[in-house]
């Protein structure tokens, strides 16, 4: 055959890999029969169509055979495959817009943890994640009057659209108890509990993640994209519950899982600083249009991520003995923050006396579950001490 032709049905053929055949073993494919030798990898140039593969392994010597075994196998190529061949045969080059690889390093630090197996544990059924499916998931979770404001956002958004209910579940994040119930603890013990989370961010890491530090922090980045760029507020909200979850731990950054809080830190520092970037000047329209809603959801003085922060920096900074990387990007953080929105971290300041006067929907909570007609209680409350909910050490009574 020409080596001009015997190419072309290279191109067009099926190829079927038979990798680590052993030696002397018979295949067949339809008609023809040959014995394999020892470079052997699978046949070429198949045409389209129905074919039938069959085999038959021998002794060592190649002088006695098994019995015949054989499959139907189809060699038509799949659409997929047609269109995949055209790609590469450059068919679509002049209508296919290019990737920004300009910004490929902002979505490699805001992805590098999420893994196929990280998607296919967390999305919905159907794979598609979209506020107008989440309505029975979000209206009966306890929302801020920012978290309000920002689902009414979403509603009424122009990309959403008046559709029927979906049957869709939502997505399938872990599940964050918002305290620790242990029947038998003492007020004092459940208050100490409360006040560090690392007891709860332990058990969500060996129970839902199998210890895994990165398994974690694919699943925050996972909402953190969800949101920023799905308009997601679910994903939102689960989102602000791993925030709370590891922002609120004080043995666990300087003991326990330091790497875990490094890895944490560079990691929220990264979205935070691309979700900046959404309300620039120089954002396309397309952007503005539809990724504008980390200014006007979440970065007010007064949010949560603020009071959390401010906690967890001086726990940081102010430590005899704490990590370098660890301090290195907790500081990378704070100055983020300071420079980008101008808020204030000093101890007692004005934004904190404005905070503390309203409903605080971040205090530790505690059941009594000894008594049959337990209610659930504010730490701030127990044994009559008042407790500044956001205060990293328990009080000495």
């Amino acid at each position: 055959m020409e080596p001009e032709a015997a190419l072309e049905f290279v191109k067009q053929g099926a190829t079927m890999l038979l990798l680590d055949v052993p030696q002397n073993t018979l295949i067949g494919i339809d008609t023809h029969m040959f014995s394999t030798g020892p470079n052997f990898k699978g046949v070429k140039m198949i045409p389209p169509g129905v074919h039938f593969i069959y085999y038959s392994s021998s002794n060592r010597e190649g002088s006695q055979f098994s019995p015949i075994v054989g499959f139907f196998v189809d060699a038509s190529p799949s659409e997929e495959e047609r269109y995949a061949q055209a790609v590469k045969n450059l068919e679509f080059d002049r209508q296919l817009g290019p990737y920004a690889l300009d910004r490929y390093g902002d979505w490699k630090r805001l992805s590098n943890y999420i893994t196929k197996n990280t998607i296919e544990s967390i999305e919905p059924i159907g794979g598609e994640i979209t506020v107008i499916s989440e309505s029975e998931v979000v209206e009966n979770v306890p929302k801020t009057a920012m978290e309000k404001v920002l689902a009414e956002q979403l509603k009424s958004s122009k990309f959403s659209k008046p559709v029927e209910k979906s049957p869709s579940k939502g997505c399938y994040y872990t599940s964050i108890p918002r305290v620790i119930k242990q029947k038998g603890a003492s007020g004092q013990e459940l208050t100490n509990m409360n006040l560090d989370k690392t007891q709860i961010l332990e058990t969500i890491l060996m129970k839902q993640h199998g210890g895994s530090d990165d398994s974690l922090l694919g699943e925050l980045q996972f909402t953190f994209v969800a949101f920023l760029m799905g308009q997601s507020l679910e994903a939102f909200l689960q989102w602000k519950l791993l925030v709370s979850l590891l922002l609120g731990c004080t043995e666990a950054p300087l003991h326990t899982r330091t790497q875990l809080f490094t890895k944490f830190m560079k990691a929220i520092y990264y979205q935070l600083k691309v979700g900046f970037q959404k309300d620039s000047k120089d954002t396309g329209r397309a952007e503005k249009g539809a990724m504008t809603l980390l200014d006007e959801s979440l970065l007010s003085a007064d949010n949560f991520l603020r009071h959390l922060c401010k906690d967890f920096f001086s726990l940081v900074l102010d430590a005899p003995m704490v990590d370098g990387d660890l301090l290195t990007w907790t500081r990378k953080l704070r100055e983020l923050l300071e420079q980008t929105l101008g808020w204030d971290f000093q101890q007692n300041s004005a934004v904190d006396g404005m905070y503390l006067e309203e409903d605080d929907e971040f205090a530790p909570v505690v059941e009594m579950l000894d008594d049959p007609d337990h209610t659930e209680t504010p730490l701030n409350m127990i044994g009559g001490d008042a407790i500044c909910p956001h205060h990293t050490q328990a009080p000495s009574t």
